[in-house]
């Protein structure tokens, strides 16, 4: 994929500098100054041969249903506001969601789940997100993932996680001190998160708690607090079977509003 692909909204053009490998990845996150430059250096990453050859072999092939549309293919930039008090931390993108429409957590039942609940918390603007020119708005949340590409089976290696990880640890960085709570869905962000947090400064304690439901832990740096709070992942699997049910986000995005400071959504 070309970065100079026409798309809505895409941060890169021809002159963003393309990652080969996690040399790349580390140098271009560590030298990029804001949202945006970020946001295009991640757009067009090629550092895992293995994620790439997947995300465009989907974007080529596609799902019946999408025949029609043509695919994003590419790596998944963060989605939201830039001074969010919340981010929240996935897994990677779908192949047929993310993938497929140019924005993280939509176009599939996960972001379908994840943005009604974002919708009744009082952060989405709207109840779907379904395409990147849909007008969705994010206030006081934004949207970021471990693994940026669509991995194969929605498993990514602990190789590609690693390359991957200094794009979130720049992201946090550059979204700074507002942030006071990460809501992290499901157990492979939930333990990909130490390294990422000592990178920033922050004294993790080992051994990491376990992941659950609900779970909260406090981090701490010279000046600052940080919360992360745990929840299931909105997964078709997880949906599906109750596993997690929309009370139950709904009670994570109450606690994360409380949390961050912010006042009590009326929306319901």
């Amino acid at each position: 994929m070309s970065a100079s692909k026409i798309w809505p909204g895409d941060p890169a053009d021809p002159r963003t500098p393309i990652a080969h490998d996690a040399r790349d990845v580390a140098q271009l996150a560590s030298s990029a100054t804001d949202l945006h430059t970020l946001d295009a250096r991640i757009s067009v990453c090629r550092a895992c041969p293995r994620l790439v050859a997947w995300r465009e072999a989907v974007a080529r092939e596609k799902r019946r249903a999408f025949l029609g549309e043509e695919y994003w293919g590419r790596p998944l930039p963060g989605f939201g506001d830039p001074a969010a008090r919340i981010v929240v931390v996935g897994l990677a993108p779908a192949a047929h969601g993310g993938n497929r429409t140019g924005r993280i957590f939509t176009g599939d039942r996960s972001g379908d789940w994840l943005f009604a609940a974002l919708y009744r918390a009082g952060f989405a603007s709207r109840p779907t997100s379904v395409r990147v020119d849909d007008g969705q708005h994010l206030d006081g949340v934004r949207l970021l993932a471990v693994v940026r590409c669509a991995p194969p089976g929605n498993k990514p290696t602990p190789a590609e996680r690693d390359t991957c990880r200094p794009w979130l640890a720049r992201e946090l960085e550059i979204l700074g001190e507002q942030v006071r709570v990460l809501v992290v869905l499901g157990g492979f962000a939930w333990q990909s998160l130490p390294p990422v947090l000592e990178s920033l400064g922050f004294v993790v304690p080992r051994p990491f708690p376990r992941f659950a439901h609900g779970c909260e832990i406090t981090v701490t740096r010279p000046g600052r607090t940080l919360r992360l709070l745990g929840s299931y992942h909105p997964s078709q699997q997880n949906t599906f079977t109750k596993k997690l049910t929309e009370p139950m986000l709904d009670e994570i995005f109450t606690r994360a509003r409380l949390l961050a400071g912010l006042p009590p959504s009326n929306r319901r």
